[in-house]
């Protein structure tokens, strides 16, 4: 049987099979991966395959940066330092038409700088921010809509967990990736913030003012971001100048996180447990899905799939960025019917390799790649982002949640488009580090 039409039979048959009996994805691309190399080559030489990819991959001292700087983040939600930047956020921007919904997403902007993750961010600050916005009246499209999309920043900025599982399958320099991260998701937040603003001005019941705070009020917020934004300077500014490797920044992100936590004495014993526990399920749930991409893309390699698929899309008489554009729709579509780092991770083999090959500058398509898996966090059917929501306000029917995410939908498609024509925005940064 020829070889692309065994690869092709393995993606579209036993995956798509495998994924609707329930197996989760890292499991379904390792057992289809060992499987089809064990066709294609021999069970010996799958074995083998086995031992050294995976041996190679995890022996590196590297992959540590994924629990530091999830374990990061969770120090930092258990210490109540995202209920301090909102509360700072609050004080300065509340007053606003739809203040509170801005102060959210402001919050979800300097948190995210601390913690790599979509769900903690939406998690946390839906806590904090869903019963403030409920007191004063906001209607539950808006602020729904807004904790569930102002989430998705923790994908985007660094130290996202996204952009770390992008460079360890791409062998990229993941401090390069966080740093052609920042601009993408301050833009990310504006827009944000500039759809808030054009909402309340249309329909000004929906995010009704909040009371005005004395500027001595501002002033004493101001602690409280001050801690985060000087944990963010010094992890990032350190890989920028060359201070700290990605690992060692995460060992210090941690330390600098856990001694903001014990000073302010925030931090329980059952915060730090829980921290711990949850730092190794997700940390677990990335290396099973780093595994399952390893054996997965061997298979694909000698089917020479991602090769054959790479030279037809350069030959093609169509513009690079029409192929780009349909590239983007497949992920947009495939984040609406399974987790999005899970189809991420499934369609790096094929579709990176396809991105070089149209001339694409690996930092640049990366954090593309990045900002369109943040939609599948927050597209309907599966979404993890409006669930977290449900689950925090199960008063708010799904179909709203469902609604409110369109309202923002537009945000985040005009801040791709944005990146795309301008491609420097992602790229000025990392270049500086040269």
């Amino acid at each position: 049987m020829n070889l692309v039409v065994i690869g092709v039979l393995g993606i579209i048959i036993l995956l798509l099979v495998l994924f609707f009996l329930g197996m989760p994805v890292g499991f379904a691309m390792a057992v289809v991966g060992f499987c089809g190399f064990c066709y294609v080559v021999s069970f010996k030489a799958a074995l083998n395959m086995i031992g050294a990819d995976i041996w190679t991959t995890f022996s590196k001292y590297g992959l540590t940066v994924i629990p530091l700087f999830v374990l990061m983040g969770y120090i930092a939600f258990n210490a109540g330092i995202a209920e301090r930047l909102y509360k700072a956020a609050y004080k300065w921007l509340g007053h606003w038409p739809g203040g509170l919904a801005i102060a959210t997403i402001g919050a979800d902007e300097l948190f995210a700088a601390i913690c790599g993750s979509n769900t903690a961010t939406a998690a946390t600050m839906g806590a904090v921010a869903l019963p403030e916005m409920k007191k004063y009246n906001y209607d539950n499209r808006l602020s729904s809509g807004t904790v569930v999309t102002g989430g998705t920043l923790g994908t985007v900025m660094p130290p996202s967990v996204v952009i770390i599982v992008i460079g360890l399958q791409t062998e990229q320099s993941i401090a390069e990736l966080f740093l052609g991260g920042i601009v993408p998701a301050i833009l990310l937040g504006i827009l944000f913030v500039f759809t808030i603003l054009m909402i309340c001005k249309i329909y000004p019941n929906f995010g009704p003012p909040g009371p005005k705070t004395s500027f001595g009020e501002k002033i004493k917020s101001l602690p409280g971001v001050i801690e985060a934004i000087a944990i963010f300077v010094l992890v990032i500014g350190g890989l920028f100048v060359g201070l700290f490797t990605p690992t060692e920044a995460g060992a210090v992100g941690v330390l600098c996180t856990f001694i903001v936590a014990v000073a302010t004495r925030r931090l329980t014993w059952n915060g730090l447990i829980s921290s711990i526990v949850e730092t190794l399920k997700i940390s677990c749930m990335v290396f099973v899905l780093v595994t399952g991409a390893i054996i997965f893309g061997r298979f694909l390699a000698v089917t020479r799939i991602p090769f054959i698929v790479a030279d037809y899309a350069a030959s093609l008489p169509v513009s690079p960025f029409v192929i780009l554009a349909f590239v983007l729709l497949i992920y947009l579509i495939g984040g609406c019917v399974m987790d999005a780092l899970g189809f991420l991770v499934l369609t790096i083999p094929i579709f990176f390799p396809l991105g070089i090959a149209l001339g694409f500058d690996p930092v640049w398509y990366s954090i593309i790649l990045t900002m369109v898996t943040t939609l599948g966090a927050i597209t309907p059917p599966v979404g993890v982002n409006i669930y977290v929501v449900k689950a925090l306000a199960p008063e708010i029917a799904i179909g709203t949640i469902f609604k409110s995410v369109s309202f923002f939908l537009l945000a985040c498609i005009i801040a791709i488009i944005i990146l795309i024509l301008f491609p420097q925005l992602v790229l000025f940064i990392p270049e500086m580090l040269h």
